[in-house]
């Protein structure tokens, strides 16, 4: 990620969050459809930071500006983790995503694995996430080891 670049506008962080490979499953920035996650919005000039749950939605805090509500967005998406995920990998199967790993490994993949119990504690999910840019790399695999929840 450039460390010294400070978006602007909506426009600009939308293109910044493509540059670094982010995904957009959890933030709204210019009019995308979320489920759950981050977005701004604008009411009659007033700029806003809201979570949207359920078909729920809280305002966090307003802004006067799109470049003040803009740099608010930016520092909370640079700092969550979760914004560089891309999840290429969910199996009931611990030996399938050990596989997964292994290959990530081999293409020098920046990822990390967990286990959550999706079905029930005996029957836990394994989850493969890779992160920013390396999703270039390993997008393929995802038609292999991505099996739904």
């Amino acid at each position: 990620m450039k460390n010294n670049y400070l978006p602007k506008t909506k426009k600009e962080l939308e293109r910044w969050m493509n540059d670094n490979c982010c995904n957009f499953n959890g933030y709204s920035i210019n009019g995308n459809a979320i489920y759950e996650g981050f977005g701004i919005d604008n009411f009659g000039g007033l700029y806003s930071w809201y979570y949207t749950e359920r078909g729920e939605s809280k305002k966090i805090k307003y802004f006067q500006s799109e470049a003040e509500v803009v740099e608010y967005a930016f520092n909370q998406i640079k700092a969550d983790r979760w914004a560089r995920t891309h999840c290429i990998g969910v199996t009931t199967k611990a030996g399938e995503a050990k596989e997964l790993g292994k290959i990530l490994k081999a293409l020098n993949v920046d990822f990390f694995q967990d286990e959550i119990p999706y079905n029930g504690l005996e029957r836990p999910v394994y989850r493969t996430f890779v992160l920013g840019c390396d999703i270039k790399k390993a997008e393929h695999l995802k038609t292999k080891y991505y099996k739904g929840k």
